[in-house]
């Protein structure tokens, strides 16, 4: 541990993750499992949209806690959207059991991509449902009207986001026009992160590796947007950015949010803190290194 503090403000942490979908879920299991806030009590795997996604996220998790030298426990998720007809993951038992434990410390569960196995594990046994606080990267939260692109998390599997967002009483919403903000130069990765030892090796050169395939098309070209960061920084400290109550919206099929003025009210996040976020990640990874003995990596 890079240093500690107070154990009555440790939380129980379940981080949910598409881990090999892009480039920006491995910084933010970095972040959490260098959090001493933060008891990461495993790693769910999460589909996407490609050929057995959820195994190579499952392998990409491996990876990240092989450079980092960790033993936390990761689990198989579901292999693809919502359906009563498919069996129950690995995943979502743990979250079930996770939930269901009597422990004083409260239980956050991270999403960081399409939220099946969280859904999957309310329909299986519905209890869990208040036993737990749910932040999740997705959706287009209280932005009504025509969806400004295809939301990429709520998109993956549009009935476990309806599931989710009608059953959850405790949900923290973290939607586009917020993630998108967690800007960082590749210049800063390569300049600040990448000499990090064996992880932030990885981290650099597995952002570089997407940046320059076929399938980064969307991006500016030079810089990253680590999306997913926010729901650790979140949790490590809910005022880090600001949010409002407003009823839970409905996704449609196309990822746009429909208003449901009936519906209970939600935390939906409006902005957060991207430099908070990104220099506790770097000055945490900065201690790790640096604990750890280990020799900086120089990069031509």
């Amino acid at each position: 541990m890079i240093f500690d503090i107070p154990d009555n403000k440790k939380v129980r942490v379940i981080i949910d993750t598409d881990a090999a979908c892009e480039a920006d879920d491995p910084f933010a299991i970095v972040q959490a499992l260098l959090s001493p806030k933060l008891i990461v009590k495993g790693i769910c795997a999460t589909h996407f949209v490609d050929k057995d996604s959820v195994g190579r996220s499952y392998k990409e998790i491996e990876t990240i806690l092989d450079a980092m030298d960790m033993d936390v426990p990761v689990f198989m998720g579901q292999k693809g959207p919502l359906s009563k007809d498919n069996d129950l993951s690995d995943a979502s038992k743990f979250i079930i059991n996770e939930a269901l434990k009597d422990d004083e410390k409260p239980l956050f569960v991270l999403a960081q991509g399409a939220i099946t196995n969280v859904a999957k594990a309310i329909m299986e046994e519905p209890k869990i449902k208040d036993r737990f606080t749910l932040i999740w990267i997705g959706t287009h939260g209280a932005y009504y009207g025509a969806a400004p692109f295809r939301e990429f998390n709520s998109g993956s599997d549009v009935k476990a986001a309806n599931l989710v967002l009608k059953e959850i009483n405790d949900l923290w919403l973290v939607p586009s026009y917020v993630y998108t903000t967690i800007l960082i130069g590749i210049a800063e990765i390569k300049s600040r992160i990448a000499p990090l030892g064996k992880i932030g090796k990885h981290l650099y050169e597995n952002l570089i590796s997407y940046n320059n395939s076929e399938f980064a098309g969307w991006t500016q070209g030079e810089s990253w947007s680590l999306g997913d960061s926010p729901a650790v920084a979140i949790a490590l400290n809910p005022m880090c950015g600001r949010f409002e109550y407003v009823p839970a919206p409905f996704i449609d099929d196309d990822t746009s949010s429909k208003e449901c003025k009936n519906n209970r009210k939600i935390r939906i996040y409006k902005d957060v803190d991207s430099r908070y976020i990104l220099e506790d990640l770097i000055a945490k990874l900065e201690l790790f290194t640096q604990k750890a003995g280990r020799e900086y990596v120089l990069f031509d």
